[in-house]
């Protein structure tokens, strides 16, 4: 029982980590791209979100290795529901999310391409095999070359007040401990959320589609979370598309290479889920060039329906 009492303390530790490691990415993140004119949409596309990627990178490689293709799939899937309708929904409701027009005519297109293919992928093969997975990872390759060779105006964006920020060297501190700890925050949170829940007489299957298919998507959230408060909007709309195109085209791709991916309990269901919310959010930034608290509070609807829909299967 103090076991248990220690775990939960150590849950709260770990939302502690959680925010403090969003606030440190997220000044390393913008203070980063000012000093390297670089701008802060393609700092939260990549470094940013890469850095909060971490814990789906570990979770499905570790499922990979160990023959849980379910896992290391169902993983990528509901994370980036999670991040499209949870967090998109908690940011815009905080501040509205407004982007430069290059996420929707460059990075959307190819989220959209990344998310029907590996659904695709799912459907009709039932897992992942390396084939695949090289064709996903050349991709990601293709998209990076797009995204920071030929993107035109990368650097005119970035002119700031890079003055007034950190050096470079404290900026990669600030980046690197914020990764850090959202990963170890993650981690502390999710095991102390579980024991609590266990604690609180709440059912397995419960606690598995909630509180730990959520606990990978915790640094997102946080991130999000914390850049829309400072509105740095850009660094949090970028965090979720560019996490959602690492999950897809970069784990999905290392984890199969790893170990190829039988799936036979991924349900059609949530592909298309996943499928309409990237549809979903393409328009509204082509439609309106930003995700307001309509918007907002129209994702997060979605998102309790789906997690509804979850527990009565």
């Amino acid at each position: 029982m103090m076991m248990q009492y220690w775990t939960i303390f150590g849950g709260a530790i770990g939302a502690a980590l959680l925010y403090y490691g969003a606030d440190f990415l997220v000044d390393g993140g913008v203070a980063l791209a000012e000093r390297c004119r670089v701008p802060k949409l393609i700092i939260g596309l990549t470094l940013v979100a890469f850095g909060t990627s971490a814990p789906e990178l570990v979770v499905s490689i570790d499922a990979a290795l160990n023959d849980a293709g379910d896992i290391a799939a169902g993983n990528v899937i509901g994370s980036n529901i999670c991040n499209v309708a949870l967090i998109l929904g908690v940011s815009a409701l905080i501040a509205p999310l407004a982007v430069s027009k290059s996420l929707s005519r460059v990075d959307m297109p190819f989220l959209t391409i990344a998310t029907f293919g590996f659904a695709g992928i799912e459907y009709f093969c039932g897992g992942v095999s390396r084939l695949q997975a090289a064709l996903l990872l050349a991709l990601f390759v293709l998209y990076l070359a797009v995204r920071l060779i030929f993107s035109p105006g990368r650097f005119e964006e970035a002119a700031g007040k890079s003055d007034a920020r950190p050096g470079i060297v404290k900026a990669l501190l600030l980046t690197a401990g914020g990764i850090a700890a959202l990963v170890i925050g993650a981690k502390l949170f999710v095991r102390g959320a579980v024991v609590l829940a266990q604690l609180a007489r709440i059912g397995e299957a419960v606690i598995a589609l909630t509180v730990v298919a959520l606990g990978t998507s915790l640094p997102e959230l946080a991130t999000s979370a914390v850049a829309a408060w400072k509105r740095e909007t850009e660094i949090a709309i970028g965090n979720v598309v560019g996490s959602n195109l690492f999950n897809i085209l970069l784990i999905m791709s290392i984890a199969p290479l790893a170990k190829p991916l039988k799936t036979p309990g991924i349900v059609t269901a949530d592909l298309a889920v996943m499928c309409v919310l990237v549809v979903l959010l393409w328009g509204m930034l082509r439609l309106r060039g930003r995700i307001g608290k309509v918007e907002g509070a129209l994702l997060l609807a979605i998102y309790a329906g789906y997690v509804v829909s979850l527990a009565n299967r």
